[in-house]
């Protein structure tokens, strides 16, 4: 039995030498090569999961039998595996889907073992399949696009994308349950450049297969006084990046996804005007949270952002009373936290436009502090009057309004 370090841990520590990254290995991986099941449990170690896979016994840490896999039948789950103790560590890390992933580390000897020239990868910043085995996991295509994700400045190899686009040709990704995918997508939007994991995804045609009404946007126009950048697709991959640089919350940053989604099937004779895309895309945005089993979280930011961010853009123009029928839609009295979410991704939406990044965008502020002010109102004031009942709401929001009509005189007189 001997075992050897695997995995992302090998992998960001190579990068961390050889380009000098700022890369923290995390969570250590283990292959053990020449043991059998039994004997793993004999010596103390649990076995989760289908694959053989254990948790050592003193830290946990995950160690697996290596193992080769063959195609069986469709998706990710068609493989027969082999994990009997004949199956050398250069046969396990064959089956990997990227070479910088399938380098091992002798943690006796501290030697290096690189059968498929990983860390020449590394130096050159590429992406590239390890075999032609590759093609037999639809979820690679996902998986790549995310580490292209996460080291962006990193290229996919010609032949890599090619095998990719294969996948998608043959209809694989259809086998890819709902939490695969969501999981790599929420990995992504983790990330600092979560827009490359979907331009990626549209290269290879996967995008198309994955969220076609996220890839209807590109090719859609916009009017160019508002969106010099013109198409729609474009503009939400400038917006989902303005949301990375405002927020690390990957709620705000699925939520500009999916705010004009509606203008995908804005009828051509009304192109570049999208009236009322906001209502047209609250089913798709219920369709793609319901297709991937979205937190729910999510799924309300991302609808509230769907129909109400033109609201936030123009919160000068609206009367006192409309603001206040806003914050009643969006429920800022009980979700405040959600609302500076809003507040956060519409300006996201306005700022991901060509020459409009470092505009900036007071409505936010605006209704922010209107908000505050608001919420200060004592009910117990009005209980103390003699009020009951409706009547007490009533107050309540005519309180509010002649709040945000001073606010809003405030505002415009400075």
């Amino acid at each position: 039995m001997k075992a050897y370090l695997v995995g992302g841990f090998v992998r960001d520590t190579e990068m961390k030498k050889i380009l000098g990254t700022n890369i923290t290995p995390k969570d250590r991986d283990w292959v053990v090569v020449g043991s059998t099941a039994d004997e793993m449990i004999k010596k103390g170690f649990t076995r989760v999961g289908a694959f053989p896979v254990f948790l050592h016994p003193k830290n946990k840490e995950e160690w697996a039998l290596a193992r080769t896999e063959k195609k069986n039948g469709k998706g990710y789950k068609g493989f027969d595996v082999d994990f009997t103790s004949s199956v050398t560590l250069e046969e396990d890390l064959s089956r990997r889907d990227l070479t910088i992933n399938a380098i091992a580390k002798d943690p006796d000897t501290g030697e290096i073992v690189d059968p498929y020239n990983g860390r020449d990868d590394i130096q050159r910043k590429v992406l590239r399949h390890v075999s032609p085995a590759f093609v037999e996991d639809p979820l690679r295509v996902l998986r790549v696009a995310r580490f292209s994700a996460r080291f962006y400045d990193f290229t996919i190899a010609k032949e890599t994308m090619e095998e990719m686009q294969r996948i998608v040709d043959a209809g694989e990704l259809k086998y890819l349950t709902a939490e695969r995918v969501w999981k790599e997508m929420h990995s992504s939007l983790e990330e600092d450049h979560p827009k490359i994991f979907f331009n990626v995804l549209r290269e290879c045609g996967a995008l198309k297969e994955i969220w076609p009404e996220l890839d209807a946007l590109w090719g859609v126009p916009n009017p160019a006084l508002w969106h010099p950048e013109i198409c729609s697709g474009i503009h939400t991959m400038m917006v989902l990046q303005q949301a990375v640089i405002l927020s690390p919350k990957a709620t705000i940053r699925f939520a500009a996804l999916c705010h004009d989604l509606g203008k995908g099937i804005t009828p051509e004779h009304e192109l570049p005007s999208h009236k009322g895309h906001e209502k047209t895309g609250l089913p798709l945005v219920e369709k793609v949270c319901q297709q991937f089993k979205v937190p729910n979280e999510y799924k309300q930011l991302a609808l509230k952002v769907c129909q109400f961010h033109l609201h936030c853009h123009k919160a000068f123009e609206l009367k006192s009373s409309t603001i206040l029928k806003l914050f009643n839609q969006l429920d800022v009295w009980r979700k405040p936290q959600e609302f500076e979410d809003f507040l956060m991704t519409c300006e996201a939406d306005f700022k991901g436009r060509k020459c409009f990044e470092n505009k900036i965008y007071p409505q936010a502020d605006f209704l922010r502090v209107t908000l505050h002010e608001t919420l200060k109102i004592n009910t117990q004031v009005f209980i103390e009057q003699g009020k009951k009942g409706k009547a007490i709401k009533e107050a309540i929001d005519a309180e509010r309004i002649h709040i945000i009509k001073n606010i809003k005189t405030e505002y415009f007189n400075t």
